[in-house]
């Protein structure tokens, strides 16, 4: 089924205080690659090789970091993304030399939540 008058998802948008570095963190977590000549201060766009669904990293000013889990009057995620892996422990070690670090709470063995470099949660998970 396609969706009508051609809408599709396009950009999966986060809010950074440094967007191109925030990119460069997640290009190298997925073997992206940044869009250089689009990026500037306030915006920078990381894409997948063949196409496909492109992360954008959007200045924000004052950033307030999200906390997980979150607790009553805490800064909330608004969305994370989820990163199918096929090896959890080293696509774990992974995110950490990419700059990411392992959160303390984990909800579950088949999934490793992480947080990249400005504290947005991401999960690492494996099919059971």
């Amino acid at each position: 089924m396609s969706a009508p008058h051609g809408i599709r998802l396009s950009t999966v948008n986060i809010g950074a205080p440094d967007p191109l570095a925030l990119a460069r963190f997640y290009a190298a977590l997925l073997g992206w690659r940044v869009d250089e000549e689009s990026a500037d201060p306030t915006w920078a766009v990381v894409r997948p090789p063949g196409g496909g669904v492109s992360i954008s990293c959007q200045y924000e000013d004052p950033f307030v970091a999200p906390v997980w889990p979150a607790g009553p009057g805490q800064q909330q995620m608004q969305l994370h993304l989820e990163v199918q892996v096929d090896d959890l422990d080293g696509a774990a070690e992974h995110a950490l030399a990419c700059g990411a670090t392992l959160a303390e709470f984990q909800p579950q063995d088949d999934v490793r939540v992480c947080l990249d470099p400005v504290g947005h949660p991401f999960c690492l998970w494996i099919e059971s």
